[in-house]
């Protein structure tokens, strides 16, 4: 499973999620290849999931991912509910 998190520059909140999603596959024996990235990037990667914040929602809607959009990049109860949640449907 190949999962993207995304922000605007690839290297501030992208960074925070990948690290967040990284402890929660890890806290639930998930095995995924977890790549931080910026918003012009993304549309060339090949991703089953793709977590962002809901700021730039409008940016991604429209691309062809299955998206997790977070609120708090730092909320890491709200990331671990919406990724595992998305990952159950992709199983």
């Amino acid at each position: 499973m190949n999962i993207v998190t995304v922000c605007g520059m690839g290297f501030g909140t992208s960074l925070i999620l990948k690290m967040a999603v990284d402890e929660i596959l890890k806290k639930n024996g998930i095995a995924a290849n977890v790549e931080a990235c910026d918003l012009g990037s993304v549309k060339g990667k090949v991703a089953d999931l793709v977590v962002s914040t809901s700021e730039l929602e409008s940016e991604l809607k429209n691309l062809n991912f299955n998206i997790v959009f977070v609120k708090n990049a730092i909320d890491k109860k709200d990331i671990e509910e919406k990724v595992l949640e998305a990952i159950k449907k992709l199983k």
